[in-house]
């Protein structure tokens, strides 16, 4: 199955909810664990446990897992396995984006089954120009993965290069007409999903429909609501994957609190799929 048919079954057996493990360094010292390799295992792992069984997607952001070295990977390699095991898709948050042999390496890292490091999906960064993702998207279409591309992020700064106009559109519109295009005539959902913040203001004047997925990040404790998702995403909002992760992970190391947490909110999610 391609990834984004997995997604779409994902979603509509575990709900739209994805649950970011991101073991901020203030994240362990509240659970009770110091901020170092063996707090960094005890947190992401028993984070794993609490919500992988119960969510579509676990998003762990590599950067709080490299910062730590190699040891820290190795517990990301461990996160990885670990919410596989447990039914979850894994959407690795690394953001990468470069030019030629160096993206192919990324996407071999992050997207070939033999690595290690291998996931369902990963985040990339467009701004090199789209063109600039091709390895990624070879290698995602070669080993039924997915993408997930910065489009229209919520950032503050982001607009100064999103909103810049380029032959006669926005950046962030060509980068999402160029996933409309890969994911033509993708049933039910293409493999290539754009990255759009729960907390916009508006839309933007752009057209959300992909075709694909939309990983909507910023919902829950930064402020994004589902009302929100539904006055964004409009008719797109059944194919949101609304992203959170201090929502959860504050309320650990009580795993029973987490789950309640993650059943919670894709009941409350589900209204936006129809």
């Amino acid at each position: 199955m391609t990834f984004g048919a997995r997604l779409h079954a994902a979603m509509t057996d575990r709900g739209p909810f994805c649950v970011g493990i991101d073991p901020h360094g203030a994240l362990l010292r509240a659970w009770g664990y110091d901020d170092d390799v063996a707090g960094l295992e005890r947190f992401a792992l028993g984070a794993v446990e609490a919500v992988a069984p119960y969510c579509s997607v676990v998003k762990p952001q590599s950067a709080f897992y490299e910062r730590f070295g190699s040891r820290g990977v190795a517990v990301l390699e461990r996160v990885i396995a670990g919410a596989r095991a447990a039914g979850a898709l894994v959407l690795l948050d690394i953001k990468r984006g470069d030019i030629g042999s160096t993206s192919q390496a990324y996407a071999d890292a992050y997207l070939d089954p033999a690595s290690p490091l291998a996931c369902d999906a990963v985040t990339v960064s467009p701004f090199l120009g789209f063109g600039s993702l091709q390895p990624f998207v070879d290698t995602a279409v070669k080993h039924d993965a997915g993408l997930f591309v910065l489009a229209a992020t919520s950032n503050p700064e982001g607009p100064e290069v999103q909103d810049a106009v380029t032959g006669g559109r926005t950046v962030a519109a060509a980068m999402l007409d160029h996933l409309r295009r890969l994911n033509a005539d993708a049933m039910p959902l293409g493999s290539f999903g754009a990255v759009v913040g729960a907390t916009l203001a508006d839309d933007r004047g752009l057209d959300l429909d992909v075709n694909g997925p939309i990983l909507a990040p910023g919902y829950g404790e930064q402020g994004g609501t589902t009302d929100d998702l539904r006055r964004i995403f409009g008719a797109s909002a059944a194919h949101v994957l609304a992203s959170s992760s201090r929502g959860v992970l504050r309320l650990g190391p009580d795993a029973a609190a987490m789950r309640a947490a993650v059943l919670r909110t894709n009941d409350e999610l589900r209204g936006l799929q129809g």
